[in-house]
């Protein structure tokens, strides 16, 4: 055992790329892994494992990887003993269930007495115990669009995203069943580790806030600056500074992403002008 913190990521598919994304702008160097199942990370204490997702949560509650980033999904169909440490914001998805377009579903109970097919049959049951329908789960491993044209299943429950695999096998979505996101789980052997899990927690959240945030510039009339001040959602007090303008100030601020287009005309109003609005790697509070 080399002390290293270890790390379980998804080895192919929709969270793969993401994952590596997140670490990278952590500051992390991470070689070409290609068919590797096991990377070192060159500037810091990490081994990154990787594995199926549905793999994933059974590693970490073993104590074979420390922590590891997987779907909420994958965690509550196996039902692991790990725990959520942080919400990544990436991997954003809803198991929905979906029938042929040439039917009809109008209201939940019209699932009742019908043949849905999934690969997450615990969240189904749960669902639909939860709602009190009656309806047979088949089990499927995978290829669970093509269920109800080959007459397996009336409805199927899978994962969407864009929608666009549904429609390709011409399905229409209805009720959503389960929300989620990547998330990052640790086993209870990571708690040894700690010093290194802390310093990758601190870049991960620094890089999540930066992700949600934007640097706000623009220049203020003097006479502006209380109803400016007022009108931003500034994470911190703005930064104010005089301009060779006598009349004019510059005001900088951190603010929320989603916001700015809410106060934009707001800022017009009140005199603002050459406003920027720039990205931000990372933000440490």
């Amino acid at each position: 055992m080399n002390g290293n913190l270890k790390l379980a990521v998804q080895k192919k598919g929709r969270l793969t790329e993401k994952s590596l994304e997140l670490l990278r702008h952590c500051g992390m160097e991470i070689e070409n892994y290609s068919e590797r199942l096991v990377v070192t990370v060159r500037n810091f204490p990490m081994d990154i494992l990787f594995l199926r997702d549905d793999d994933i949560p059974e590693y970490v509650q073993d104590g074979v990887a420390d922590i590891g980033i997987v779907g909420e999904n994958v965690i509550y169909e196996k039902q692991s003993k790990t725990d959520t440490m942080e919400k990544l914001g990436f991997g954003k998805c809803s198991l929905q269930l979906a029938y042929p377009e040439n039917k009809e579903l109008k209201t939940l109970g019209d699932v009742n007495g019908k043949i849905i097919a999934t690969t997450y049959p615990k969240i189904l049951k749960d669902f639909l115990n939860k709602n009190n329908l009656d309806a047979k789960i088949i089990e499927l491993s995978g290829s669970v669009e093509i269920a109800p044209s080959l007459g397996i299943a009336d409805l199927i429950c899978d994962i969407v995203s864009t929608g666009n695999t549904l429609m390709m096998n011409k399905l229409k979505k209805s009720f959503k069943v389960f929300d989620s996101e990547a998330v990052m789980i640790s086993s209870s052997n990571a708690n040894s580790k700690n010093e290194i899990l802390n310093d990758l927690l601190g870049r991960i959240r620094s890089v999540l806030k930066a992700r949600s945030s934007k640097y706000l510039m623009m220049n203020i009339p003097k006479n502006s600056l209380d109803e400016i001040i007022r009108i931003i959602p500034s994470l911190k007090s703005p930064t104010v500074l005089h301009l060779a303008d006598e009349h004019l100030l510059a005001v900088h601020a951190v603010i929320p992403s989603d916001t700015f287009w809410q106060i934009f005309g707001e800022l017009k109003s009140a005199g603002a002008s050459g406003i920027l609005l720039l990205p931000i790697e990372n933000m440490i509070l």
